[in-house]
C-alpha cells in the first residue's frame, strides 16, 4: 500500500506528539511539520526527523493527509483551505469555536468525498471501551474534569478546552436529542471561563451533570454512568473501569433492607459488593490513544468508512458547548438582572492588598542569586 503523504500543521504541545507518532506509524509518510515560528517548528521536525515550513500552504499538493493542531480561532480558515484542496483532515478538538464554522466544513468534507475526523481522544480510551457496550440507554451520567492552568488553549475557555471531551463522551452514550441545559462559570485567570459546570437534560429522560476546572490543584478525569440495571465508574486518566451490577432480586425491588435483621445486618454490610451490588473491575489493554486515533484516520481515508469522531460527531459537541456557553454568559450570581452576570463576575484586575497596582500589571518576583 503507498503510505498516506501526511503534514502536521502545528507545532505546539499536541502537534509535537502528533508528529513523534506519525513518524513511526504503519501506513502513513510524514512529509512536513508547518508552523509560523521558527524555532518551534524546527524543534519538533528535527524530532520528527522530517522537514519544517512556515506556511501549510506550501504544502498543498505533496500531502493527501493533515493534522490540524493549530489555535482552535484558526481552525475554519485553515481546515477550509485544506479541505477545498482535497486534503482529508484530523482536527484537533474542538472541530471549530462555532457550530456555524463547523456545519461548514463538515458539508464541505462531504461535497469533497473527504474524511474529517475530529480529536475526541477520550473515544479511544481502554477504560470507556471496556464498558460502552453495556451503557445502553443511560439515565444519569456525572463527569469530573479538573487539572491545573496550562497556559495553553487561551484563545477559549474552559468548556470548549476541557468539557468538550465529555460533551462528546456523553452525547455517543445517549444518542438523544438535549433539550434543556443550565449552567454557570466563572474566569479566573483570563477573559474566558476556567471552571463550569452544566447540566444537560436529554429526550430519553438522561440527565448529565459535567464538571471541568483547569485552575485546579487536583488532577481528575471521571465519569459515573447509570442505566436501568448497572452503573460503571471510569477513570480515564489510569484507562480503569469498574461496573457494579446489583442483583436480580434487588433489581425487581424484592430486596427490602428494612426488614434485615439487626443479627444479619453487619454481614450485608461486609458483603454489600460481592453479593448484592456485584462490583466487577474490568480488564483493560493500555493503548496510547492518540495513536489509535490516528490509526482510525488511516483506515477511514483507506476504506472510505467513517471514522469513529466523524465532523458530524465534532459538530455536535460544539453546538451542545454553545448552549453552555449561552447559559454561562446569561447566570446572574447576584439573581437580580442588575447583578452581576457571565463568567467575569468578579473583578477582571482585582487590587493586591497594600497597593493600587493591577495583579495583572505586577511584575512577577525574582529569587535573589
Amino acid at each position: 500500500m503507498t503510505p498516506i503523504r501526511l503534514a502536521v500543521i502545528g507545532a505546539g504541545h499536541l502537534g509535537r506528539i502528533h508528529a513523534r507518532i506519525a513518524a513511526g506509524l504503519d501506513g502513513l509518510e510524514l512529509v512536513a511539520i508547518a508552523d509560523p515560528v521558527d524555532a518551534a517548528r524546527q524543534s519538533v521536525a528535527q524530532e520528527a526527523r522530517t522537514r519544517g515550513v512556515g506556511d501549510y500552504r506550501e504544502l498543498i499538493g505533496d500531502i493527501d493527509a493533515a493534522v490540524v493542531a493549530t489555535p482552535t480561532t484558526t481552525h475554519h480558515a485553515v481546515c477550509t483551505e485544506l479541505l477545498a484542496s482535497g486534503i482529508s483532515l484530523l482536527v484537533e478538538k474542538p472541530l471549530t469555536p462555532t457550530s456555524a464554522e463547523a456545519d461548514e466544513l463538515v458539508g464541505l468534507a462531504r461535497r469533497q468525498g473527504l474524511v474529517l475526523q475530529v480529536g475526541h481522544v477520550e473515544r479511544f480510551n481502554p477504560a470507556l471501551a471496556s464498558v460502552a457496550s453495556e451503557l445502553r440507554d443511560p439515565k444519569f451520567i456525572q463527569a469530573t474534569r479538573a487539572s491545573g492552568y496550562t497556559f495553553r488553549s487561551t484563545d477559549i475557555g474552559v468548556v470548549l478546552d476541557m468539557m468538550i471531551h465529555d460533551i462528546d463522551v456523553v452525547l455517543s452514550l445517549a444518542r438523544s436529542p438535549v433539550e434543556e441545559v443550565r449552567a454557570l462559570g466563572i474566569s479566573v485567570l483570563g477573559r474566558h471561563e476556567d471552571i463550569a459546570t452544566a447540566w444537560l437534560t436529554f429526550a430519553s429522560g438522561c440527565v448529565a451533570q459535567l464538571t471541568a476546572s483547569r485552575a485546579s490543584f487536583q488532577q481528575r478525569r471521571t465519569m459515573n454512568i447509570f442505566t436501568s440495571r448497572l452503573s460503571a465508574s471510569i477513570n480515564f486518566a489510569t484507562h480503569e473501569a469498574t461496573v457494579v451490577r446489583p442483583r436480580e432480586d434487588v433489581l425487581r425491588r424484592e430486596f427490602h433492607a428494612e426488614s434485615i435483621e439487626a443479627a444479619d445486618r453487619p454481614y450485608w454490610k461486609e458483603h454489600l459488593f460481592d453479593e448484592l451490588l456485584v462490583r466487577t473491575q474490568q480488564t483493560t489493554t493500555p493503548v496510547n490513544a492518540i495513536e489509535e486515533e490516528q490509526r482510525d484516520f488511516v483506515r477511514a481515508i483507506c476504506t472510505g468508512k467513517s471514522p469513529r469522531v466523524d465532523g458530524a460527531a465534532g459538530r455536535d459537541a460544539v453546538a451542545v458547548a454553545e448552549m453552555i456557553l449561552r447559559q454561562i454568559d446569561e447566570h446572574a450570581w447576584d439573581g437580580t438582572s442588575a447583578g452581576r452576570r457571565g463568567p467575569q463576575a468578579m473583578p477582571a484586575l482585582p487590587i493586591v492588598a497594600g497597593t493600587t497596582q493591577p495583579i495583572a500589571e505586577q511584575k512577577p518576583r525574582r529569587r535573589a542569586g
